[in-house]
């Protein structure tokens, strides 16, 4: 789904959810997706901002990286949903990949 979502891949970083603080958070709306799964969006512009689970117990929401105007020092660290990606590239460096987070 992040795929259709955004276009293409969603690079995300994991926040824990008592230490994410949104700027112009009026503007956010919430669509969930699944029985598990709630997307945070831009009400004005559409974007993609966030990926929440909403597994009880689960404490992090995933922001996408588009978000972040400057360096963020951040690295990638794994690939996850990798049985849904798209057939039109492959993924050759290395990282971990599994098929859920």
């Amino acid at each position: 789904m992040c795929r259709k979502h955004s276009g293409h891949i969603l690079s995300a970083v994991n926040v824990r959810r008592d230490a994410l603080a949104v700027g112009g958070e009026q503007h956010v709306r919430w669509y969930r997706s699944s029985d598990k799964v709630e997307r945070g969006f831009c009400s004005q512009c559409g974007s993609t901002l966030f990926w929440k689970p909403t597994i009880e117990g689960y404490q992090f929401t995933a922001v996408a990286m588009g978000l972040f105007d400057g360096p963020t020092g951040l690295h990638l660290s794994k690939h996850t949903f990798v049985g849904d990606k798209g057939d039109y590239y492959e993924i050759t460096h290395g990282l971990p990949q599994s098929d859920s987070y």
